[in-house]
């Protein structure tokens, strides 16, 4: 699906997310611009809270389309990402039917019974029917290569069959991200049929203005020492799951709750909950925060 008419470029998508708070550096704006010019999936990679799942937000925010979201897990089937019967309902029917004393052949019972309104339709389908819209596969690295392959023959041919009411195929292809945490590797197969992104941590300067950005009611020189530390953390302390950007946001919400208005030590080891999230690096932390703060 084509973006916007007015964004002729990576710049302005990048300029349209920052104006709804989402702050795109070069490299994110021109592989995002490509996937929609080229209708191609975009793989977003990285660790968790570098916002990948909120870029697919931002698009369908940016481009007034609705966000259809499937969350992937360990163990999802196809029918859960695409259809499923209304089991219950087509009892349901069957009793009526009975109830009612109505004659008729098997073939005609079947078909009532496999009829548009006793189907349950999950992401992938609702996502073919409403296109245009913004497909969102989440953590697509929890599921299994079985999935995986299900997904690469989706995004191919953007139609699915059903086999009691045939083929549905999307008028658009839909605006499609996929995230993952790389907590496993993809195939190869899937890899290649999108574009591709490593969302790294940002640096200091776009971590401080994605602050400003989402939460402009926290105090400036409050958002400067937060971003301060969990700069901090990423890069000198071995922790088991550094903060990310949402980590980051999260602290900023709770100290603006508390009325905060200056990190020290004390405040900030009691709202460490917000931005630590492993037992294992808690006291390393606490450690880490004395020596940040009272430089």
């Amino acid at each position: 699906m084509p973006l916007h008419p007015a964004l002729t470029s990576p710049a302005t998508l990048a300029d349209a997310l920052g104006e709804g708070g989402y702050l795109a550096d070069p490299g994110l704006a021109t592989v995002a611009w490509l996937a929609q010019q080229l209708d191609r999936p975009l793989l977003l990679e990285g660790e968790p809270g570098t916002g990948k799942t909120a870029l697919a937000e931002g698009m369908a925010q940016l481009l007034d389309i609705p966000l259809v979201r499937l969350q992937c897990y360990e163990g999802i089937e196809a029918s859960q990402a695409l259809y499923d019967w209304d089991f219950p309902r087509q009892i349901l029917h069957l009793r009526a039917v009975e109830a009612l004393g109505r004659e008729g052949r098997a073939e005609e019972l079947e078909a009532e019974l496999f009829d548009e309104r006793f189907l349950q339709a999950r992401p992938v389908l609702r996502a073919l029917r409403e296109a245009p819209c913004v497909l969102l596969i989440d953590e697509v690295d929890r599921a299994d290569d079985e999935f995986e392959a299900f997904l690469l023959e989706v995004l191919s041919t953007w139609s699915v069959t059903i086999p009691e009411l045939g083929t549905v195929t999307a008028d658009v292809a839909p605006v499609t991200i996929l995230t993952s945490n790389r907590t496993r590797e993809l195939h190869d197969a899937l890899k290649r049929r999108c574009l591709y992104h490593w969302i790294e941590h940002p640096g200091l300067d776009r971590e401080l203005a994605i602050v400003r950005a989402r939460l402009p009611e926290v105090e400036e020189s409050l958002a400067s020492q937060i971003v301060g530390v969990v700069q901090q953390l990423r890069a000198e302390e071995d922790l088991v799951k550094p903060p990310g950007v949402a980590e980051t946001l999260d602290w900023a919400r709770a100290l603006q709750a508390l009325g905060v208005s200056r990190l020290d030590p004390e405040i900030a080891a009691s709202t460490l909950g917000a931005a630590v999230k492993y037992r294992e690096d808690t006291e390393r932390v606490r450690v880490a925060l004395d020596r940040m703060l009272t430089r």
